[in-house]
């Protein structure tokens, strides 16, 4: 595991649309995701120690986005071949046992990843009802270790593109493991 940085935010980066597997045997489309005051692309992945960290963090905040109709959906970025532990049926019940409620799909390409330019698990990419690009950025102030009234840094950024359509100009980069990719 090599802890890695997520880039900054490329304000108004248009979404690339995706058709990709979900664990509910379901395809799903950019479009099937979307939420009426924007989308959260959460790339993220069952081994990671970070990911580990911040998953019930995650998805309560996943669940509070949906209520201020904001469409959220994760993405499995990583090779499955050289990390079993991501395979498709271990994404299956890394989601039922974190009582996913939005969808969570598999990138088997790579190509989402890429054209996303994700880097990390978790990498939130949260776009405005347009499908532009406004935060990049991390999940919490507490990072890997909870802390007690942390900042909610990717609900506030959120909340704030879902009201105005704009996010935050200081944003703070999200950690975690680097994508493991295909040779």
């Amino acid at each position: 595991m090599m802890a890695q940085a997520s880039s900054i935010c490329n304000f108004g980066w248009k979404a690339g649309d995706f058709t990709l597997k979900g664990v509910d045997g379901k395809t799903w489309r950019l479009a099937d995701a979307r939420g009426k005051n924007g989308t959260l692309v959460i790339f993220l992945c069952n081994h990671c120690p970070y990911v580990k960290a911040v998953i019930t963090r995650m998805v309560e905040e996943a669940k509070a986005l949906q209520q201020i109709s904001v469409g959220v959906i994760g993405i499995m970025p990583n090779d499955t071949q050289e990390h079993p532990d991501d395979s498709f049926d271990n994404m299956k019940n890394f989601a039922r046992k974190h009582g996913f409620t939005f969808p969570y799909v598999i990138d088997e390409t790579q190509e989402v990843t890429r054209a996303y330019d994700a880097q990390c698990t978790p990498d939130f990419f949260g776009f405005n009802a347009k499908d532009e690009l406004h935060y990049r950025g991390r999940l919490d102030a507490s990072r890997r270790e909870l802390i007690a009234g942390a900042r909610r840094d990717l609900y506030e950024a959120m909340k704030q593109i879902a009201d105005t359509g704009r996010g935050p100009q200081e944003q703070i980069p999200s950690m975690g493991c680097s994508i493991k990719w295909r040779e």
